[in-house]
């Protein structure tokens, strides 16, 4: 009977996470570029009190087995990289990346960071950054004296000055990985590379499978408010079965301690 308050006890802790998931995924359903979170589970060891095939008598194999489950775990929890609604802002320096790929952004210490957020600005020294400062890498800048920015599909940033004249002042490339699920998040809208993200290739947008930059927009999550009020009732619901089970293992332990009263 005891068994039974452990095994419950771990999938009340696992809906527990569940539901943990789901706020910070409902949390940041107007975060730009944000990623919703997928948490996946695990069953735990099984107690074999008869393995499967054992001869119950001569020549007689049992066709099944006993065995006693110990509940639940969570193994993973997985960023799901599909495409947010673009949402038109109207700022030529606000990009969206339409397709697979990364901004990348230098850190303070020089590590190289990834983001979808294309929130993007100019910095006192005229370089191209993110809403917190961040450096985009490969740097571009030169854009002090600029009247108008405009960012092509293909990361090439023209500038027009106060004469007329237009250049091109550089190339935003993009990032993309074997398995972006596999990337750490850092929180600020960036995502840092890890071994089971594997090495960054990186490359011209709308070239060689890349997305393309799409000025003027802004990528919104991928968050469906529908689908996580489901899956948070979903969760509320198993974690309320957990409880009963382990209220009904008390009462059946409560029978047995009055049987002999």
């Amino acid at each position: 009977m005891l068994r039974a308050f452990s095994t419950a006890a771990t999938g009340m802790a696992a809906q527990q996470m569940m539901v943990d998931t789901i706020s910070n995924n409902l949390a940041n359903i107007n975060t730009t570029g944000f990623k919703r979170s997928q948490i996946n589970f695990q069953d735990l060891l099984y107690i074999k009190m008869q393995e499967s095939g054992t001869e119950v008598a001569s020549g007689i194999i049992a066709p099944t087995g006993l065995e006693i489950g110990s509940g639940v775990r969570a193994a993973s929890n997985v960023k799901i990289f599909t495409a947010g609604e673009l949402e038109n802002t109207g700022n030529n320096l606000d990009i969206a990346i339409s397709g697979e790929g990364f901004l990348q952004v230098v850190m303070p210490n020089g590590e190289l960071r990834y983001t979808r957020d294309g929130t993007l600005q100019t910095n006192a020294n005229g370089e191209l950054v993110t809403s917190h400062g961040y450096a985009v890498e490969p740097s571009i800048s030169g854009l002090s004296d600029a009247v108008s920015i405009t960012i092509q599909k293909d990361g090439g940033v023209n500038i027009t000055d106060a004469s007329g004249s237009q250049s091109v002042v550089g190339n935003i490339q993009l990032a993309r990985f074997p398995n972006p699920a596999g990337l750490s998040s850092e929180g600020d809208n960036l995502f840092k590379e890890s071994i089971a993200s594997g090495s960054p290739i990186t490359g011209t947008p709308g070239e060689n499978g890349f997305g393309s930059i799409q000025s003027g927009f802004l990528e919104k999550s991928n968050v469906q408010m529908v689908t996580e009020l489901v899956n948070l009732i979903t969760a509320q619901r198993a974690y309320e079965i957990n409880s009963r089970a382990i209220s009904a293992g008390d009462d059946m332990l409560k029978t047995a301690n009055n049987l002999g009263n």
